[in-house]
């Protein structure tokens, strides 16, 4: 029915605002009696073979949804109900931003791909939590950035005031280095830079009574060489993953004509290219370290591919607003019924 019905209504007005008329919506409808239980009766698949111990965290299941759909932490625990394992909130940055000037946001029918250039659109960090004090048992991410007018120079103490803000109401943090929506952030990339942050936060991190998880998402347009720059980054850091990857500036392949419009590719062009990343970093450092795999997941096969090529965890976003939420019970009742095989 979400493919056939309700996406191409969605489909016919503008991206961002149906975006927000979505979240209106399902806040609305979460209020009506019975309709938390509905959603979950639809769309959870609840079974302990499921669930992903990593990190010291217990994971519901595999299937979170990425960053960049609930920045705000505004509709967290309603999203939850769609079945994901964990949702993960962000980016945020320590000021509000409006983020980058309107329309911004463009769909690829042809490809089955967004091109973004949001640029890390936020009510800022405190905002956020203040909403998440209203958390009810979700699992919950932070991903953390850099202020638009923050230098480079400065942004290691952007980055540790959303990280002190965010630590007791987050269960990881991810490190935001690689949106290529906003000036030079790509550039902390380089291996002094993004050493010299995550060291950073390593040492508030330890400070703490009970530290947290750390990873570092990284763009897949890394060379080969890149990576294993960050492979050694993460041994020298001893942050606790990587999730593979953020949108692509590529446009290799399309065929819709919004190809030409500025911006990170999600989607379905960038599939192959994330599980490329992905399986590289698990062979060459010997899977030292776990990675979530997100970019270009459509289907039931595109996620085992993602772990068959060394992903722990995985996340949805494009290919939520696609093919809709039973993408997410497809996922998991698939990934029961092999792990149950698995040990017959």
């Amino acid at each position: 029915m979400y493919k056939s019905v309700i996406r191409p209504i969605l489909f016919f007005f503008d991206p961002e605002k149906v975006h927000h008329f979505t979240f209106s919506l399902i806040r609305n409808l979460s209020l009506i009696p019975g309709m938390k239980w509905l959603f979950k009766r639809m769309y959870l698949i609840k079974d302990d073979k499921l669930e992903q111990n990593l990190f010291g965290l217990t994971f519901k299941n595999p299937v979170g949804l990425a960053a960049g759909f609930d920045k705000d932490a505004k509709l967290y625990n309603e999203l939850s109900n769609f079945g994901f394992g964990f949702i993960e909130i962000g980016t945020l940055t320590p000021k509000p931003q409006d983020g980058n000037p309107k329309k911004r946001l463009f769909r690829l029918k042809e490809d089955s791909a967004i091109i973004n250039r949001m640029g890390f659109n936020n009510g800022g960090v405190e905002a956020a939590v203040n909403r998440l004090k209203n958390n009810k048992g979700v699992l919950v991410g932070g991903n953390i950035g850099k202020n638009k007018i923050t230098p480079n120079e400065n942004a290691v103490e952007d980055y540790k005031i959303c990280f002190n803000a965010l630590f007791e109401y987050v269960d990881y943090f991810v490190v935001n280095v690689s949106s290529p929506n906003t000036p030079n952030l790509r550039a902390l990339q380089d291996k002094e830079p993004l050493t010299e942050l995550l060291k950073a936060l390593q040492v508030l991190n330890f400070q703490k009574q009970n530290s947290k998880p750390i990873l570092l998402k990284i763009a897949p347009d890394l060379t080969n060489e890149q990576l294993m720059d960050i492979i050694d980054i993460v041994k020298t850091t001893k942050i606790d993953g990587v999730i593979a990857t953020n949108t692509t500036i590529s446009r290799e392949g399309l065929f819709s004509e919004n190809k030409v419009e500025m911006g990170g590719l999600s989607g379905q062009p960038l599939t192959k290219k994330s599980t490329e990343v992905i399986r590289f970093l698990a062979e060459k450092s010997n899977k030292a370290f776990p990675i979530i795999g997100v970019g270009g997941i459509h289907s039931v096969e595109d996620a085992i591919e993602k772990l068959d090529a060394g992903a722990d965890l995985l996340q949805l976003y494009t290919g939520f607003i696609y093919e809709g939420p039973r993408l997410v019970r497809d996922i998991n009742k698939a990934l029961l019924k092999h792990r149950i095989n698995e040990k017959r």
